[in-house]
């Protein structure tokens, strides 16, 4: 996303969606096969695309912690930072975002107060921030991520080369339909 916001001047604007939601049935092994079957490509994607090494952390984790955890630090004016913290810490040191002192340390090595961060984990009004997010992805038919919305017209959806993703923000400028903006 850096090399996209820095070449074609794209705002990120990042949205909640749950994966694991509370009370979700355990994964299939068949789809674990599938995840497992997928991981090859993905790693020589990010590894010749953009350059990272991945160690993706524990399947089937809860990540409504980390995504109320988002809400917080989009308040706070570290909202970029902590999206890339949290990608950093899942996908390269394979750390389990579901447990809030994992988070909390996250919150804590971009500036903000461990013990205020924790707290903010429990505020209603976060929660209902990550709702409306999830509830929004419903509505637009989305049943994974990412999911990436260029100006609430075009949806690409799973892991994609710069290239697609380049060739979309390019065919929303020149059809004239914004910024080229970005929600995931």
């Amino acid at each position: 996303m850096e090399k996209l916001k820095q070449a074609h001047d794209v705002e990120v604007i990042w949205h909640s969606y749950e994966l694991r939601p509370k009370g979700s049935p355990p994964i299939p092994p068949e789809y674990l096969a599938r995840i497992k079957a997928g991981q090859p490509r993905l790693i020589q994607l990010a590894r010749e695309q953009y350059g990272v090494e991945l160690n993706r952390g524990p399947s089937g984790i809860s990540s409504r912690s980390a995504l109320i955890g988002a809400k917080v630090a989009e308040a706070q004016g570290k909202g970029a930072a902590y999206h890339d913290a949290v990608f950093r810490a899942y996908w390269q040191r394979a750390n389990n975002i579901g447990d809030v002192d994992v988070l909390a340390e996250i919150a804590h090595s971009i500036g903000l107060e461990r013990e205020a961060f924790l707290a903010a984990l429990n505020d209603e009004t976060y929660e209902a921030q990550v709702e409306a997010d999830i509830e929004q992805a419903y509505q637009y038919g989305l049943t994974g991520v990412p999911a990436l919305i260029f100006n609430n017209r075009y949806l690409v959806s799973g892991a994609q080369p710069y290239e697609v993703l380049r060739q979309v923000v390019e065919k929303v400028q020149a059809e004239g339909l914004g910024d080229g903006e970005k929600e995931g």
